[in-house]
């Protein structure tokens, strides 16, 4: 959202921005804009003016969260116990991943997203939680050779596993304590 904008209109992007996550987050990609604008109050026509459409919007989600996600793994990164820092992004990550529903699949449907950037939200989740898994690594709290590649996969491989259960993200939170048992055993 660009600063020149007026406070009103700001207000109202990160309203609408935040209405559209829980709303994809409840009813998966095919959240309807007309509820995202009354439960945001405001009118679909301010919706529009600020996402032209589905796609706009739902990109506009996904960036938001790849960017806090961002922010997270590089605060972790300071945490004084790296393998709970670490485990706690991997969960916030999950969730986000589980709780997203479809807004993937329907980003990359039609071409709607095209895979360079796919591969630089990889890459900046990979590249802020790097230091953290490394530390962890160093700290012998995560098993050798385990890479920010790696995790981005498990956690893809749970969500879609848990994606068609009753509890999407439930279902998540247990597959990803399974595989922390694997991946980080308690000592």
């Amino acid at each position: 959202m660009p600063d020149h904008q007026r406070a009103d209109a700001r207000r109202n992007y990160a309203r609408i921005l935040a209405v559209a996550e829980q709303e994809v987050a409840a009813h998966g990609a095919d959240a309807s804009l007309e509820r995202i604008a009354r439960i945001a109050g405001v009118g679909s026509a301010t919706v529009r003016r600020h996402f032209p459409g589905r796609r706009a919007l739902l990109e506009a989600v996904f960036a938001e969260r790849i960017e806090a996600l961002r922010v997270c793994a590089v605060e972790a990164a300071e945490a004084e116990d790296a393998r709970t820092a670490l485990l706690d992004w991997l969960r916030a990550l999950t969730e986000y991943a589980a709780s997203a529903r479809g807004m993937a699949d329907a980003l990359a449907q039609d071409r709607l997203v095209e895979p360079e950037q796919v591969n630089a939200c990889t890459a900046k989740l990979g590249g802020a939680v790097e230091p953290l898994l490394r530390r962890a690594a160093a700290e012998g709290v995560v098993a050798p050779g385990v890479t920010p590649t790696d995790l981005l996969t498990l956690v893809t491989g749970i969500a879609l596993a848990a994606e068609h259960q009753a509890d999407p993200a439930a279902e998540a939170r247990r597959l990803l304590g399974l595989t922390v048992e694997g991946l980080s055993p308690t000592r």
